[in-house]
């Protein structure tokens, strides 16, 4: 019999591979791996994302997120590098553009304060000098807010683990799991794979996973769909760094925004919509057991009903360039609906509990040999390095 590893990772993402990372540094003698269901690391969430490291501004005073995206954002730029992964430090400005939307902007202002995060209420006349092709009745501006590729993150990470003996198991999908005593077997596809503790880190999927392992979740994933616009060369010159509306603070996304990555590349999203899939990433594309497992949970039912006039003006806004741009030109007055070329998406996997809430901050359950990272959507890209200690540390406890 194969001995059993120390700890099993389930799911090669940032969050995964970061806390596997973590482990490696903090007890090198430990055996571990990684088991990613894709062929490749970063498939996911990772990969497909808008590449902002934020800075730490909306987030709720106290919350693991506002704790841990403060830490992980410096250390995050830190890493990088070290690395010699690129990163840009071009700030942002969150824009009001009515006098109604102050009171919201003043909110968030108090949350970012009181996060420690470093920033100036701007007026008009600010706003032009950062941004001169952006219009707002005032601001906040954010310096430290950057932007890197996630997935050459995820990579160096992987790169790291490897070289230390911790190998990343690809095109391993856990399909059972079984309790033995103090030891979980873990199967998939290329075999078993049996750990004293095993960390659920499966994005996506991690509710169901929880589920596999034994534990029936208090919470549902639900998958819902952020798309991106790029803007034309031309187009891409109206922006130099960030430009984000004031956030609805009901909901935990951040609003359609201009960001430019590293490469240069500016774009418009992303925006909200339902996805008929965990993994449907077209706007044509779903997967029928997926839409009926959501359609038979009671919070996704209180959900649509709570929010259903947001939901068909994000759903209009897919199918209608002209509605993205006229409600990007509150913030950009120049944009044209000619200016919108490549379109892509990513799929954010949020956590709702059974009364239709949207869960804002990081949600991890433990059980004995087992730790399940639940919610763990943006910022948890940028916090990688902190949540990744944070979920070790956790796990730690579970060695025995």
């Amino acid at each position: 019999m194969t001995k059993p590893l120390d700890i099993a990772v389930v799911g090669g993402g940032i969050v995964g591979l970061a806390t596997a990372d973590a482990l490696r540094r903090t007890r090198p003698d430990l055996s571990l791996t990684v088991l990613e269901k894709e062929p490749e690391v970063a498939a996911h969430q990772t990969g497909r994302n808008s590449g902002v490291i934020h800075a730490g501004l909306y987030y709720a005073p106290g919350s693991l997120k506002a704790r841990l995206c403060a830490e992980g954002a410096e250390r995050l730029f830190r890493y990088c590098a070290e690395r010699g992964i690129p990163t840009t430090r071009t700030g942002k400005i969150v824009v009001a553009t009515s006098r109604d939307q102050l009171t919201a902007l003043a909110e968030l202002e108090r949350r970012g304060t009181a996060n420690g995060v470093a920033m100036l209420r701007i007026g008009p006349g600010g706003i032009a000098e950062i941004e001169p092709h952006a219009r707002g009745v005032e601001a906040l501006h954010v310096p430290a807010t950057g932007a890197v590729d996630f997935g050459d993150v995820a990579r160096a990470f992987a790169a790291d683990l490897s070289r230390a003996g911790h190998p990343i198991r690809t095109g391993f999908e856990v399909r059972e799991a079984r309790r033995s005593g103090h030891l979980t077997v873990l199967a998939g596809p290329p075999g078993d794979v049996t750990a004293r503790v095993v960390i659920n880190c499966a994005g996506l999927h991690v509710d169901r996973v929880m589920r596999l392992l034994g534990h029936e979740p208090d919470l549902k994933v639900l998958p819902f769909r952020g798309e991106y616009r790029g803007l034309s060369e031309t187009a891409a010159g109206l922006v130099r760094g960030h430009i984000y509306p004031v956030p609805d603070p009901r909901l935990p996304h951040l609003g359609v925004h201009f960001t430019r990555n590293v490469a240069g590349r500016v774009e418009l999203g992303p925006n909200a919509v339902w996805a008929w899939g965990r993994e449907a990433y077209g706007r044509l594309s779903g997967r029928l057991p997926d839409a009926l497992e959501a359609l038979s949970y009671r919070g996704f039912r209180r959900l649509a009903q709570n929010h259903w006039r947001t939901a068909v003006e994000e759903q209009w806004r897919s199918l209608d360039r002209r509605s993205v741009v006229r409600k990007a030109r509150a913030m950009l007055p120049e944009l044209e609906v000619r200016d919108l070329e490549s379109w892509r998406s990513g799929i954010r996997a949020q956590a709702v509990n059974t009364d239709g809430a949207l869960v804002h901050d990081f949600v991890i359950r433990e059980a004995p040999g087992v730790v399940n990272v639940l919610n763990a959507p943006s910022p948890a890209a940028t916090a990688c390095l902190a949540i990744g200690d944070h979920i070790a540390r956790r796990a730690l406890a579970h060695v025995h």
